[in-house]
């Protein structure tokens, strides 16, 4: 039989969380105001999995275009190309580095 290729396929690993991080994330992240041209850290959070990017997405750090409604435009550099991922504060954090 065929492997299935869905969206979420073989993100079991990424999309969960470890047993010491159950429950809900601090309120910090989500009262964060973000800034356009501000760097952040998209990771992927299980809790709200309708707003999530991509897996492939995990980890990789973007730059806020705009907003849209309660959600953001995030630009990501992928290979050679710019990729526009639109998502919710659950699933990004402020780049420090």
């Amino acid at each position: 039989m065929r492997h299935s290729k869905g969206y979420r396929s073989r993100g079991r690993k990424i999309l969960r969380k470890h047993p010491r991080e159950k429950g809900y994330r601090g309120l910090g992240r989500l009262l964060y105001e973000y800034k356009i041209g501000e760097k952040v850290h998209i990771d992927i959070s299980p809790e709200r999995i309708e707003t999530a990017p991509h897996r492939r997405y995990q980890g990789r750090i973007g730059t806020i275009v705009e907003k849209r409604g309660r959600a953001y435009v995030i630009a990501v550099k992928v290979g050679n190309k710019i990729k526009k991922i639109i998502t919710t504060k659950e699933h990004m954090f402020p780049f420090r580095g």
